[in-house]
């Protein structure tokens, strides 16, 4: 149970590797109020960058690293990102032979967890060329639309479609939710891309802004977006990417859709990430 996670309470971080202090939740209860049984109406993942990632070579010296971990959206658990946090930190004073027998280490432990293969790949900061760019997002920008909003809370009821079938891609930066337990604030640039009678760019973005005072963990809004969109709109196909702001070293960027999405161009950093 949630009140069991340490979200919301003083910690006392580990000085020794500890993978008992993963926090698995079962995906399937909040899946429940949104009408998603066993049989998945999606394909999907959830991909994680851990940007604190440390331990010490064979002769005590630290290592910094990136970790981008991936969890397929059918494991029957996710991994509450307060945990993960520990979890890692547990591991600055333990000493390991190399990157590889780390990530080996951290597949096995986080797949236990979540029921599922996890993929981990570790990055060494100094393997890692600096002067990346940041791409902006694919698509038409939703937020130039001057609407009127007053509704912050979900309301499926804006998402209207037209008499024109299209194909097109959408995106939006207001999308923010809070978290479902501590009810922190949750940042997110969301993408859209579907195939069907057109949707209404307007109550799009009123649809994604009511999400504005909603509590649920990014991968919940997103799977709840996605069943939103094909229950009001049916779209022939539809994909939904959430991309969610650096929380605690860690941002997570949630793919649902009816079509497979390439990992590799799927982890762009965004500006704000």
């Amino acid at each position: 149970m949630l009140k069991n996670s340490e979200l919301g309470k003083k910690t006392k971080y580990e000085s020794s590797y500890n993978p008992h202090l993963l926090f698995p939740i079962a995906r399937q209860g909040k899946r429940n109020e949104i009408g998603i049984s066993d049989d998945l109406p999606f394909v999907g993942f959830d991909l994680w960058n851990h940007y604190e990632v440390s331990w010490l070579n064979e002769k005590g010296k630290p290592i910094v690293a990136i970790a981008e971990i991936i969890y397929p959206c059918e494991s029957p658990f996710i991994i509450e990102s307060k945990s993960k946090k520990l979890y890692f930190n547990s591991l600055n004073n333990t000493k390991f032979k190399n990157t590889a027998a780390l990530q080996v280490l951290f597949e096995k432990d986080l797949s236990e967890k979540a029921g599922a293969n996890v993929k981990v790949k570790i990055t060494e900061l100094n393997k890692i060329k600096e002067g990346k760019t940041y791409p902006g997002i694919e698509g038409v920008c939703l937020d130039e639309l001057d609407v009127s909003c007053s509704v912050y809370t979900v309301d499926a009821s804006f998402l209207v479609t037209e008499s024109i079938f299209t194909e097109e891609i959408l995106f939006s930066n207001l999308l923010k939710s809070n978290c479902l337990v501590t009810h922190q604030p949750d940042w997110a640039s969301v993408q859209i891309a579907y195939k069907g009678e057109k949707i209404n760019h307007e109550g799009l973005l009123k649809y994604l802004i009511s999400f504005r005072n909603h509590n649920e963990f990014h991968e919940q809004c997103i799977e709840r977006i996605f069943m939103d969109m094909m229950k009001q709109c049916q779209p022939q196909e539809l994909s939904v990417y959430g991309r969610y702001t650096r929380r605690g070293g860690l941002d997570i960027n949630v793919y649902r859709g009816t079509k497979n999405r390439d990992l590799v161009v799927s982890n762009q950093r965004l500006v704000r990430q």
